[in-house]
């Protein structure tokens, strides 16, 4: 086989990859993106953002053919207090205005047993570029069928913990026996359902 029909064989066995996996569409209102933060050592502060956006290509059984981009607004973080929430979107944290948003996007996958699995990616918080690593778990698929047309749906959950420092977040009062007032080690949750786009 010559180099020509070789590449020419590669390039549509690429293709053919690209067009089966299907495109899904983030369902956010059966899905959440929380985060948890040590206060004063001895407690931990939980938080969510509200708005967010996400879409992923995947053949709907293998996780390995999948992909993923995510959008978080950091406008809408949301710690259930008015004036810890102001603090959060100013510069002295996630500076909103400068940095609207928080973006992840996958660019490999490490299969486990079962549905379980790591997704490895690169996140951008306040104009810095970090690898991240989620632990995710496939929790499968379902069809629910309508009157007019039927919907297709995959549920996927993830964790990871990011060091805030990484990315700039660096404000932070040490207190008297040492600890931090705002941990740097930050928890993040994601419960995500997934539509196909049909």
């Amino acid at each position: 086989m010559s180099k020509r029909s070789l590449l020419t064989g590669l390039i549509m066995v690429a293709v053919a990859a690209t067009v089966q996996a299907d495109q899904w569409k983030v369902d956010r209102v059966h899905s959440s993106v929380h985060f948890k933060v040590s206060h004063l050592v001895i407690s931990k502060v939980v938080g969510e953002f509200g708005e967010f956006d996400a879409t992923l290509n995947f053949d709907g059984k293998d996780v390995s053919t999948g992909n993923v981009e995510m959008t978080l607004k950091m406008a809408s973080i949301s710690t259930d207090n008015t004036d810890r929430d102001g603090h959060l979107k100013s510069p002295d944290f996630f500076d909103a205005a400068k940095y609207p948003d928080i973006t992840f996007k996958s660019k490999k996958v490490i299969k486990g047993e079962g549905g379980k699995f790591q997704l490895v990616g690169d996140m951008t918080m306040r104009g810095i570029t970090k690898e991240v690593t989620f632990d995710c778990e496939y929790n499968g698929s379902i069809e629910m069928k309508g009157k007019e047309k039927s919907t297709v749906k995959s549920g996927f959950s993830a964790t990871a913990t990011i060091n805030r420092q990484d990315f700039g977040v660096s404000y932070g009062q040490v207190l008297d026996n040492g600890g931090l007032a705002v941990g740097n080690d930050v928890e993040v949750t994601l419960e995500l359902e997934f539509n196909k786009v049909l």
